[in-house]
């Protein structure tokens, strides 16, 4: 029986205005609060800026912004291409076309994800520099003496770094666009071939065009990754905004200086989104309500199916294949399992202790903002909850920057309470500990945890909700009774994304970590500097294996979904 059935549908309409406008005050605080969290520290990072003087501003944009605004410029229109032909060609091929290792592909295809960057970057400097494997190989087979003789470029550089970058974010644009090929209907596709439309140009104008929103999305996500990125960019010796934030803030002492780069950053990142929102202007693309018949893959001959598993197979070896098997393989090799001491279990359950304490906070945070705005659907709310979201968007160095100011405030307000109750100091609380990266976490993974929970909050009826209140049960009972347990799927997910993303994030942990505090990335990071990165294989190889995870969960989601759909459009 339908809630129509039960009540007058005009009746519904009044009890969704009075729950509306009987909204309780904390549904507008916690969201506002989660929005101001998120503004606070770019506001101070504006203010930081602004105490720089004009001698300074001068000497950066003689000095330093050139160089690093055209390497990150380049950085970033090689990674868009690269990532853009390796994730739209690998999705379209798996997608429309039936060959050996198809289905198995499809799910090692978003693999890559989850091997981190700076990770990747350690590992080809081992194999493909000049003292590697790879050259030694070349030179003995070749007879090459010198460089001079090589006529590709070094791995040390910015083509090395785009292919770095590009093998490990092209499954931002492969999810994107693999979930717009599979739900694109099959009509379109058999229009096309009975006029005569060849596989490429089926693809250019009707596959492609139909995918572009997606797409725009993924290729936005997959370079806010790139710009995000320190340990890479640092290690490869490419000179990006974000380099150039943290030389200036730790070696040159600047805190104004880099904080002025980074307002540079953050004009770039509008720029990105403001690109991404261009892409998919006035463009929606919907499937027929009358249950379209879905695009089957097309079997490809033995020689050009052998072709495809090639190049959909060279993806996962590059970006996945070669930097696990190279970290297993010291591992092994070095008998580096013996780290595996007191001191490195230590480092082991400050990051989990970490990326732990965020993941709750991120989830608790977002919980209280998607109710919250759920429960009061308002412009401002709607605004406050988009401003949440912009955290992701945000670059760990700039962010970790931005933090300083109102973290020292909270401490200053801190001791100021302690000093009027006892009359003693009470000293940094918040900076310089835990609680910063902790903060820092929350911020910029608290869109993962707010999208998570906002997907699995759009399957809740309205229907359960305006029973709940017809029932007489108030916005508290309404949220722990019915909508919580509804999302428990979500919470999950959710909680794996943010935990993992909190176990590899870089850059804010070396900014922001309190004095002999070492997390995973931040050992592999120092081991690195150092030039014994394959000291700091084991845990890199952890950081690997735990990535895995969501990006197994993300792949068997689409799978389920696919699925899903393809049994209700035959039924």
């Amino acid at each position: 029986m339908s809630t129509a059935g039960l009540a007058p549908p005009s009746f519904l309409a009044v009890a969704r205005r009075r729950a509306l406008h009987g909204a309780p005050l904390s549904a507008f605080v916690w969201v506002f609060a989660a929005a101001a969290l998120v503004l606070a520290p770019l506001v101070s990072l504006v203010s930081v800026a602004a105490q720089g003087d004009r001698t300074l501003w001068a000497r950066l944009v003689a000095d330093v912004l050139p160089a690093a605004l055209l390497d990150t410029t380049l950085l970033l229109a090689g990674v868009a291409a690269l990532t853009s032909v390796i994730g739209i060609g690998t999705a379209w091929v798996v997608t429309a076309h039936q060959f050996p290792g198809r289905n198995a592909l499809a799910w090692l295809l978003p693999l890559p994800l989850s091997v981190p960057t700076y990770i990747t970057a350690y590992v080809y400097v081992e194999v493909f520099d000049s003292a590697g494997p790879v050259q030694d190989w070349l030179r003995a087979l070749m007879g090459w003496s010198s460089r001079a003789d090589y006529w590709f470029p070094e791995i040390r550089s910015l083509p090395g770094c785009i292919l770095v970058m590009s093998v490990v974010l092209y499954p931002y644009v492969y999810i994107a666009a693999r979930a717009m090929f599979l739900t694109q209907s099959a009509s379109m596709i058999e229009v096309a071939r009975t006029l005569g439309a060849g596989r490429l140009e089926m693809f250019r104008t009707i596959a492609l065009p139909l995918a572009r929103p997606a797409l725009a999305v993924g290729l936005s996500l997959a370079l806010l990754e790139a710009l995000n990125d320190i340990g890479a960019t640092e290690y490869l010796g490419v000179r990006t905004l974000t380099v150039s934030v943290f030389t200036t803030w730790l070696n040159r002492g600047s805190l104004p200086g880099a904080a002025q780069i980074a307002c540079v950053m953050l004009a770039v990142v509008i720029l990105l989104i403001l690109l991404e929102r261009f892409g998919r202007r006035n463009r929606r693309y919907v499937l027929s309500t009358r249950r379209p018949r879905m695009v089957h893959p097309v079997p490809l001959g033995r020689r050009l199916g052998l072709i495809a598993a090639i190049l959909c197979a060279l993806p996962v070896l590059l970006g996945f294949g070669l930097p696990a098997s190279f970290l297993a393989r010291e591992v092994a090799e070095r008998g580096l399992l013996a780290q595996a001491d007191s001191a490195f279990l230590g480092h082991l359950l400050t990051t989990i202790a970490l990326a732990g304490s965020a993941t709750v906070a991120a989830l608790g945070l977002g919980i209280l903002v998607v109710t919250g705005a759920r429960l009061a659907r308002t412009r401002i709310v709607t605004a406050a909850r988009s401003i949440s979201g912009i955290g992701y968007a945000v670059p760990g160095t700039v962010l970790a920057l931005g933090l300083l100011g109102p973290l020292v405030a909270v401490d200053n307000g801190l001791n100021t309470i302690w000093r009027s109750l006892t009359g003693e100091r009470l000293g940094l609380v918040l900076m310089g500990s835990s609680a910063a990266i902790v903060a820092a976490y929350t911020i910029r993974f608290l869109p993962i945890a707010t999208g998570s929970l906002s997907a699995g909050m759009e399957r809740v009826s309205n229907g359960l909700e305006d029973a709940a209140r017809l029932l007489g049960a108030r916005p508290r009972e309404l949220v722990l009774r019915v909508q919580l347990p509804l999302l428990r799927p979500a919470l999950a997910s959710a909680a794996l994304l943010v935990f993992v993303d909190c176990l590899k994030e870089l850059p804010a942990t070396l900014l922001l970590r309190p004095l002999n505090a070492e997390t995973l990335a931040t050992l592999v990071y120092g081991h690195a500097s150092r030039g014994m990165f394959e000291d700091g294989s084991l845990a890199a190889l952890l950081i690997v294996l735990v990535g895995v995870l969501p990006v197994l969960q993300l792949t068997r989601s689409a799978e389920a979904q696919r699925a899903s759909s393809s049994s209700s459009v035959e039924s």
